[in-house]
């Protein structure tokens, strides 16, 4: 049997278990012979390495799920802050009706919460404004 002129033949080194991945499912891929396979194989594993975007070779379905997912929770968290910002409104408005305190305090505290906010890395409760106050 002859060769074709422009493959060459070498020496190929695999586990057993390998070996008969591939020749029970070469035809699956409509290969010919399990060197295509391989050949196919080792092509796809090559621009999977030389590819600037690797999730290029990542199959579309799997990538259209998770940019589903992803646009899912996006907005279910964007539907979540605004519920937040409404209720934070409230109250604030709330606290200011009752409270009689100048600009100039009022710019000082923004200033201490945004640095105890930072220290607690956004972790601030309830509590921890009870505790800040009294203490």
């Amino acid at each position: 049997m002859a060769l074709p002129k422009e493959k060459q033949k070498f020496a190929l080194w695999a586990k057993p278990e390998t070996l008969q991945k591939v020749k029970d499912i070469y035809r699956q891929d409509d290969c010919k012979s399990q060197s295509e396979f391989i050949e196919k194989a080792v092509r796809f594993y090559l621009g999977y390495l030389e590819a600037q975007e690797p999730q290029s070779y990542l199959p579309g379905m799997f990538l259209s799920t998770m940019k589903a997912m992803v646009f899912e929770s996006d907005n279910r968290i964007g539907r979540l802050l605004f519920k937040l910002a409404v209720e934070l409104a409230m109250t604030m408005n709330v606290v200011a009706a009752g409270q009689d305190i100048d600009k100039v305090s009022l710019e000082r505290l923004r200033g201490e919460c945004i640095k105890e906010v930072k220290r607690m890395n956004g972790g601030f409760s309830f509590e921890d404004a009870y505790d800040w106050q009294k203490g």
